[in-house]
């Protein structure tokens, strides 16, 4: 399928409909979408666990109620969904809100569509991807079965996003300054090399992105940063990457102590926005 139009998100539905009491079904279609966790199948009754982006929620299938609603389309529809999906393939399904008479906020499916068929199968369920070079490898996977690292890839963007919107206030511009040099200046570290083709030349991906912001400084910009990656061509560890993400500030007319204040700042502002406190360990 092209595309789904959902409604809600699993933690939308869990929040609005947490006093929902056990039994109780509330008649307002929804829609959801996301990649199923975990299958139980019983006879003309089936239980899915689907995870989308902010949390899980389960899918209470009932046969009868399928097939009223699908069978003229497809005879087949309850069987499909039985005998065709696996855990990790990604589904969309309307229904209405139902809490099980075992306390599950469950959306309670009218019709379902198969949206994308995962071919190859999740991490075993109990053990999970522990393998620390496989999860950063293929972190797409990391992030299926590890559902708290994406809350430090939010964070992450939140943090970047947050050093932008303060520099800004403070009246400093991002110009973005280029990543092929023909020499690697600005620190002391190995470049990766590479070849312009047209040029016939060698060029380096930069280090650092110190020199061509100082010249803008010395064009007649007064505050200047670029928040972008860098490369050094030397170790590798989980701490250590060859390409990571650095901000560099130049500001004229100011001393030691104001950049010393002007970061102090940073952080502060950006740690109360993201995270709520101060206080953090």
């Amino acid at each position: 399928a092209y595309r789904w139009q959902s409604t809600h998100h699993a933690a939308e539905l869990q929040e609005k409909y947490a006093d929902l009491a056990s039994g109780e079904e509330v008649e307002i279609e929804v829609a959801i979408a996301g990649r199923i966790m975990a299958r139980r199948v019983f006879g003309k009754l089936a239980f899915f666990t689907l995870q989308d982006e902010t949390g899980t929620i389960q899918l209470y299938l009932d046969k009868t109620r399928i097939q009223e609603n699908m069978g003229a389309a497809d005879p087949q529809a309850f069987d499909h969904l039985k005998h065709l999906t696996d855990a990790g393939d990604i589904i969309g399904a309307k229904g209405t809100v139902k809490r099980t008479e075992k306390g599950e906020l469950s959306v309670y499916v009218n019709e379902y569509v198969m949206l994308t068929k995962s071919l190859l199968p999740l991490p075993d369920k109990w053990h999970g991807l522990t393998d620390v070079a496989k999860r950063y490898r293929q972190r797409y996977v990391d992030l299926i079965v590890n559902p708290e690292v994406r809350q430090t890839f939010r964070r992450r963007a939140l943090i970047t996003a947050g050093i932008r919107r303060y520099l800004d206030q403070q009246g400093f511009i991002e110009i973005e300054t280029p990543v092929l040099l023909s020499e690697a200046g600005g620190a002391d570290a190995r470049p990766f090399v590479t070849y312009h083709n047209t040029m016939d030349m060698e060029l380096y991906l930069r280090i650092a992105t110190e020199l061509h912001l100082k010249r803008l400084i010395v064009g007649g910009f007064e505050k200047v940063f670029e928040l972008g990656r860098i490369f050094r061509n030397e170790g590798v560890s989980t701490r250590h990457n060859p390409e990571f993400t650095s901000i560099e500030v130049y500001q004229a007319y100011a001393d030691y102590y104001d950049m010393m204040a002007l970061t102090e700042a940073i952080v502060t502002t950006v740690a109360q926005e993201v995270l709520g406190t101060l206080r953090i360990t």
